[in-house]
């Protein structure tokens, strides 16, 4: 009813001039059925209308078809250079598949096209409920989802989106991490500029060409012109003649047939050639036009005027690291600000693989591969790789410019030992190596403990409240410590809340933890790890430390709930669960960074076949205990301290009771000693 009724009072405060009639409208009735969109040449121009214009169309899907094509790679950061992060959660999504339904081309394909129409693209973010791992990417409608800023401190703001579904009855809001958000060209910061509505009047100028040019070959490719009779002609003859006329000559299939006048009828043309009103050199213009509005090279929509075989492939190069570079910039900013944990940006970054555009010719291609291999930054399987080629038996090799042989076969006698010598130790790092993977892991197992510590805190709150009244059966309800500690031990139970969470929080965090580890400690000893798999180790590792967390947790809520005062449990019990959620996460991150770092380095060297192992401390700040323990050597097989032996302290009498087989560090908590192996 609101529609209708707008178009009746609209009517109405129009009723004191001339009546709109269907044959002559007036402006307002114009601009009310078009939507204002209508432009400077009379074309309604919107996000469907464009997409008919063929050079807006194909410049388009280049860029959206060339950003979706390319190869799209999770890479983790090296102490040297860069590997691809396979095992990272969004590297499937991006390279391979976003969801169920959709490819990598066609996710990326769509929002890139998104960006360019409306200036904004934009994909619901799907993560698993318990562990917050994104699982999977859906694109959303541009047209239904309304981006808005909110206010969150002195000088801070978010984004955050409205998505309003008509159609199928769907009105939310969603926070930023709900959202994949890629920008076109930068308007306020919330969106971009939709191209469309920038270029309407280039658009609808190129509409109306392409419409004229259809109407011209509809009335036949004559121009419109007079037919003048010598006399004065009745209404009634005049109607006959035009009518005739038109039955005879209007129409494509009737071009070129003979006219024939009656009567002292001559006919005068009004109407100007399509070469005077210069109707293709307006169509050529408008496609360059479509090349300035997309910054891109005119060949690359079609018009290949100025394009020689000299420019070219210049021009492909420009379009790579000039438009396309853009847009995939946008891209893998977006990933990195919206889907990586901040503590995850450090190391891990998104990157399309560019290569397949910017490669040349056969043989400026092989000039460089020789150049590279010449001087010994290619080798013969690195070349392979990039032609795609399967790798060969001694294609790792590096030459040197000597005499094109590998290296460290020539020189001299000492040379040649030399280099052997460096062979030999090629791969192989300090300790320091799997101290900074311990170091970068930390924060994400404080991280996830802080997770476990709050759930402990809601749901031991939770039996607090059933169990335990501040006010001792005023609201019907009595105390009970017998009843408390029996929900207690349900919930500390091994398949209870607290130990799912932290099995699911813990195990995939720490077989991707020992596999660094892994892969740090075989580079110690010049292993290629090959055969070397942690991960049914770590399993085991998460299982018993699961067990133990649980039976201490448990046990030391018992303890206070059995010897607090009656009227005190309630109170100690929450204190201890608060000073967990504010200690024990850094306490855990500290021991188990440690501890997980040097067991799992040992079951790797085991696994390679390594026999001894060596204590080795970390400066001067060790304690006496890690001090006497510094440089002792011992069987892999074999702990450093056996359970109940005693270590001496500085001072008489202080000494530490080893509690168990000591196979590695930790020896005490805040201890950073380190294992290395003797081979």
């Amino acid at each position: 009813m609101g529609f209708l009724r707008t178009a009746v009072q609209a009517v109405e405060r129009a009723s004191a001039g001339p009546l709109s009639g269907i044959a002559t409208p007036e402006k307002w009735v114009e601009e009310w059925f078009t939507g204002s969109l209508a432009n400077s040449a009379g074309i309604r121009v919107d996000h469907e209308t464009a997409l008919t214009y063929a050079p807006y169309f194909a410049g388009v899907r280049v860029i959206s078809e060339d950003v979706g094509g390319l190869p799209l790679f999770m890479y983790e950061r090296l102490k040297r250079g860069k590997g691809r992060a396979a095992s990272h959660p969004l590297y499937t999504l991006l390279h391979d598949s976003p969801n169920p339904m959709m490819g990598a081309l066609a996710f990326r394909e769509n929002l890139t096209g998104h960006c360019m129409n409306w200036g904004r693209g934009a994909a619901y973010v799907v993560t698993h409920p318990r562990t917050g791992v994104i699982e999977e990417l859906w694109p959303l409608r541009p047209d239904r989802l309304h981006v808005r800023s909110r206010r969150m401190g002195n000088g801070r703001f978010e984004r955050w989106y409205q998505y309003l579904d008509d159609v199928n009855g769907i009105y939310t809001n969603l926070a930023p991490g709900e959202v994949l958000f890629v920008g076109g060209v930068g308007d306020n910061g919330l969106g971009g500029h939709s191209i469309i509505e920038l270029a309407a009047n280039s658009i609808g100028l190129g509409l109306a060409t392409e419409h004229y040019g259809a109407k011209t070959f509809d009335n036949n490719s004559a121009p419109g012109g007079i037919l003048t009779h010598p006399d004065t002609v009745s209404d009634e003859a005049r109607k006959r003649m035009r009518a005739d006329w038109e039955n005879l000559h209007r129409g494509i299939n009737r071009a070129g047939l003979m006219a024939i006048m009656e009567e002292g009828v001559s006919w005068t043309s009004v109407g100007l050639p399509n070469d005077a009103n210069q109707f293709l050199e307006t169509r050529k213009l408008q496609v360059t036009d479509m090349s300035r509005w997309l910054r891109l090279p005119p060949h690359m929509i079609g018009d290949l005027d100025r394009a020689t075989f000299s420019n070219i492939e210049q021009q492909q190069l420009d379009y790579v690291s000039m438009a396309l570079t853009s847009w995939l910039t946008r891209w893998e900013q977006a990933i990195v600000t919206q889907l990586l944990l901040p503590e995850e940006r450090a190391t891990f970054y998104p990157e399309h693989l560019v290569d397949g555009l910017l490669r040349g010719d056969t043989t400026a291609r092989y000039q460089a591969y020789a150049i590279g291999r010449q001087w010994g930054w290619l080798s013969a399987n690195d070349i392979r790789e990039r032609e795609n080629l399967n790798a060969i038996d001694g294609g790792d090799e590096y030459l040197v410019p000597l005499n094109m042989v590998p290296a460290g076969r020539s020189g001299s006698a000492p040379e040649r030992a030399v280099i052997r010598l460096a062979k030999a130790m090629r791969g192989r790092r300090s300790w320091r190596g799997r101290a900074n993977v311990a170091d970068s892991w930390a924060p994400k197992i404080a991280a996830a403990d802080q997770e476990i510590a709050d759930l402990e805190a809601d749901q031991v709150a939770a039996l607090v409240e059933e169990h335990l009244p501040d006010d001792d059966g005023g609201d019907g309800r009595a105390r009970s410590v017998l009843g408390f500690l029996a929900a207690l031990r349900t919930l500390y139970a091994d398949d209870g809340p607290i130990g799912e969470a932290m099995t699911g929080l813990w195990l995939p965090l720490f077989t991707e933890f020992a596999a660094d580890v892994a892969a740090e400690a075989v580079d110690e000893i010049g292993h290629d790890g090959e055969g070397i798999d942690l991960s049914v180790w770590a399993r085991a590792y998460v299982l018993a430390h699961v067990g133990y967390r649980l039976a201490s947790s448990f046990g030391q809520l018992r303890k206070v709930a059995e010897e607090a005062e009656r009227d005190q449990v309630a109170r100690e019990i929450v204190a201890r669960v608060t000073r967990w959620q504010e200690e024990r996460p850094e306490n855990t991150a500290r021991w188990e960074s440690n501890q997980l770092s040097n067991a799992a380095a040992r079951e790797a060297w085991r696994d390679a076949g390594v026999e001894t192992l060596k204590w080795v401390t970390q400066g001067s700040k060790t304690c006496p205990y890690c001090q006497k323990l510094d440089g002792r050597t011992t069987d892999i097989e074999v702990p450093f301290i056996a359970k109940g032996d005693d270590i001496e302290g500085d001072a008489e009498g202080e000494k530490l009771t080893a509690k168990r087989n000591t196979f590695h560090p930790p020896v005490h908590p805040g201890c950073d000693c380190q294992v290395v192996p003797i081979t």
